[in-house]
């Protein structure tokens, strides 16, 4: 009896030791000194895009290459029985392209020579610190989107009314003068509407919404103008549910980082890649709010133009920020603004040939779904 009462209790405690590491965020594995891969938690699964059938029992070097800084630090651990961290460490590879890590690994007591190996995309964290900045930079432009709206309009319509007046007294030769006037102050005051689309307390009419749809409309817009001589593709996940959005914003969003796309310098062929995918992960905590949300739904557009330049990486979603001769550099922080709104995040990555931003979005929860 007492036999069984304890393989019972062994059993239940390694049932809870698995269902404990599979509820880490971080991906967690345990590899021998030839790198072979012994257990793989959840996350793991999620970080290399395999099963864990497909991950124990076969060597590292499959998902990582054999130069990468992860080995080196498991010849260490090995070598001194002592436990090693390492932040901002990249694992590139074609399986599970860039990623962006900290590296801990630690001697399994009483084993023969395994390692548990922990890796945390530290890319969410910059994710988190990108869109905190993002934040700040929408309420700035918010505030001053208030602020021209109450003191420079007012001000705009009685120059432009005594212009008018001007104009029927004066000479034919000076009206070019007085027209100047007139136009440039309407230019004036279409850049100001534009910036009251920053001005807080507006409503969100947000409701269930098929994201997929949302791209469409987006995409055929886009051909249909701008983008006529662009291809498209979509990569859907059929499977994804619905957004919590407010339909026309988003279309604005989406439309404002495709227009984008289409007008960023290029060699070859233009091409945009519009897809869709649903990931675990990243939590943000939203302004008013005690609940932190979270942001599965995962929204992409890339394009192979020449990329972003280094002296807008830093800023590229302020106000008034661009590199086009033409441009007011409204449009990324009007798209950082409304997804702010949303509760959701942008981050983008960028090198010549291949430019992607990603809009992570809050589902539909059961609660507004009722």
């Amino acid at each position: 009896m007492a036999v069984r009462t304890l393989k019972r209790a062994s059993a239940l405690s390694d049932q809870f030791s698995t269902a404990i590491l599979d509820s880490l965020s971080e991906a967690v594995v345990v590899v021998d000194g030839e790198s072979v891969i012994h257990y793989a938690n959840l996350s793991a699964e999620q970080f290399f895009g395999v099963g864990r059938a497909r991950l124990v029992s076969h060597p590292m070097t499959e998902f990582v290459p054999e130069d990468s800084p992860l080995f080196s630090l498991l010849e260490q651990v090995l070598a001194t029985g002592g436990a090693v961290a390492e932040n901002g460490v990249t694992l590139s590879s074609p399986r599970i392209g860039n990623r962006f890590c900290g590296l801990r690994l630690s001697p399994i007591v009483e084993s023969d020579g395994l390692v548990a190996l922990s890796l945390v995309e530290q890319s969410i964290a910059r994710s988190i610190d990108r869109q905190m900045s993002n934040r700040s930079a929408a309420r700035s432009v918010s505030a001053l989107a208030a602020m021209l709206a109450h003191e420079v309009k007012n001000p705009l319509s009685g120059i432009r009314g005594a212009a008018q007046l001007l104009e029927q007294s004066v000479p034919d030769s000076e009206r070019e003068l007085t027209t100047l006037i007139c136009e440039e102050t309407d230019r004036i005051v279409a850049l100001v509407d534009r910036m009251e689309a920053f001005a807080e307390g507006r409503p969100i009419d947000r409701g269930p919404l098929n994201i997929h749809q949302v791209l469409n409309h987006v995409r055929r817009l886009s051909q249909n103008g701008f983008g006529k001589n662009v291809r498209f593709i979509e990569s859907y996940d059929p499977s994804l549910p619905d957004v919590f959005g407010d339909r026309d914003q988003l279309i604005q969003v989406f439309l404002n980082l495709v227009k984008n796309a289409c007008e960023v310098p290029g060699d070859g062929e233009r091409e945009i890649e519009l897809s869709t995918a649903y990931k675990h992960g990243l939590r943000l905590t939203v302004p008013g709010q005690q609940a932190r949300v979270n942001l599965p739904l995962v929204v992409s557009v890339r394009d192979n133009g020449c990329g972003v330049s280094d002296e807008l990486r830093s800023h590229l979603f302020d106000a008034f920020v661009t590199n086009k001769p033409t441009g007011t550099g409204l449009g990324l922080a009007l798209v950082a603004k409304i997804i702010n709104d949303h509760g959701g995040a942008i981050e983008y990555d960028s090198e010549p040939g291949r430019t992607t931003f990603r809009v992570l979005l809050p589902m539909q929860s059961p609660q507004a779904a009722t």
